[in-house]
């Protein structure tokens, strides 16, 4: 794909002088890596690394005072958004019908009828619009996610970097928290399993940004160390781990819906499958032996030679932490268990692999 057809973050050129190498991700022309992969996933997991994540969606919700925003996206989202206090966010879904997960985000209340919504870029069109038809008059929702950028940094040296970064007596949020320094926003969530936060800016701002994270000793990352990261933790990726053909159930995401709030779009369907059980689960698997690295689609058995497909991968690759090929598939309920034993075929052989707990570190 040509990278002009792509939507261009405000910190491109910052990219480009760093040495990034640019590649088309969810209709974003987004760096894969800098100086390597292997040498962000290590930054990561004992400094501190710096990622662009302005193709984030940003979706700011604001209601006049006869609309209870909470009651509002209580009725839409999975989880209990009534729950949350002022200042802090949750793990949450949108689902359609049928309980399939048309997307995975961060829902922070910002005060009594204020929200934000952390969306992933390739469902930020889709979940805009159902937002919108399902909003009633008197609510505001604003996408902010062009006219602002974002970034994550992560690592054990986070806390270090933001206190390098910031004015003197600006406090890193809670976990799961947020907080408001005039336009700019400090999340702590974080997708590598790492300690960190999250800044969000005016896109001609955060440049500036982007150069104190650098100044403070962050490394610059891209998407492939991030993939690997997120893996290692067995955090889901939408449109590879996540679709509108999963439910949250065979996902292992049942801590992020409560089915005992007032109905939302697949709450009925997901009461059934609570009640019937489940036919198939996302498992983590880990190969054994010296083995080519998993990727996405490739096929997964119940037995060596001939056995049933027990289905595809979803996410795959060699985790540096582990030193061994990782992934994630859904199994037949019954090979989910930790031990079971499956192969992986790679290139017309395959490969013992074993299911093991989740996260893998």
């Amino acid at each position: 794909m040509d990278l002009s057809e792509l939507q261009h973050s405000p910190l491109e050129s910052r990219h480009l002088a760093a040495g990034g190498k640019l590649v088309p991700f969810a209709g974003w022309a987004l760096p894969v890596q800098y100086s390597g992969i292997l040498a962000e996933h290590h930054a990561v997991r004992s400094a501190c690394g710096v990622f662009d994540i302005s193709h984030m969606g940003q979706l700011w919700i604001q209601a006049s005072e006869r609309i209870d925003a909470a009651d509002w996206l209580n009725r839409i989202l999975s989880n209990d958004i009534s729950r949350l206090e002022s200042g802090m966010g949750q793990y949450t879904l949108l689902l359609n019908g049928k309980g399939g997960i048309i997307d995975d985000l961060i829902a922070y209340r910002l005060g009594e009828n204020r929200f934000l919504l952390i969306v992933n870029a390739a469902r930020r069109e889709q979940d805009l619009d159902w937002l919108t038809r399902l909003a009633p008059a008197g609510l505001v929702l604003i996408d902010r996610g062009v006219a602002y950028g974002a970034l994550a940094i992560q690592g054990p040296e986070a806390r270090r970097v933001f206190g390098s970064m910031m004015p003197a007596g600006a406090l890193l949020p809670p976990r799961f928290g947020i907080a408001e320094f005039g336009d700019l926003i400090i999340c702590r969530t974080g997708y590598t399993g790492e300690d960190g936060f999250e800044l969000c800016a005016p896109a001609e701002t955060l440049p500036g940004w982007w150069d104190k994270a650098l100044e403070a000793g962050a490394l610059p990352c891209g998407l492939g160390a991030r993939d690997l990261l997120r893996l290692e933790k067995c955090y889901p990726l939408n449109g590879s781990d996540l679709s509108e053909e999963t439910t949250p159930l065979e996902a292992g995401l049942a801590f992020a819906v409560d089915l005992e709030k007032e109905e939302f779009p697949g709450s009925e369907a997901l009461e059934q499958q609570r009640r019937q059980g489940v036919k198939r689960r996302l498992v983590a698997l880990k190969l054994t032996g010296k083995t080519p690295p998993p990727r996405p689609g490739y096929p997964l058995f119940t037995a060596e030679d001939g056995g049933p497909a027990a289905g595809n991968l979803t996410s795959g690759g060699f985790s540096p932490g582990l030193e061994a090929g990782i992934a994630l598939a859904y199994v037949p309920t019954g090979h989910h268990r930790a031990g079971s034993r499956l192969w992986i075929e790679i290139r017309g052989t395959r490969y013992p692999a074993e299911v093991v707990p989740k996260p893998f570190l």
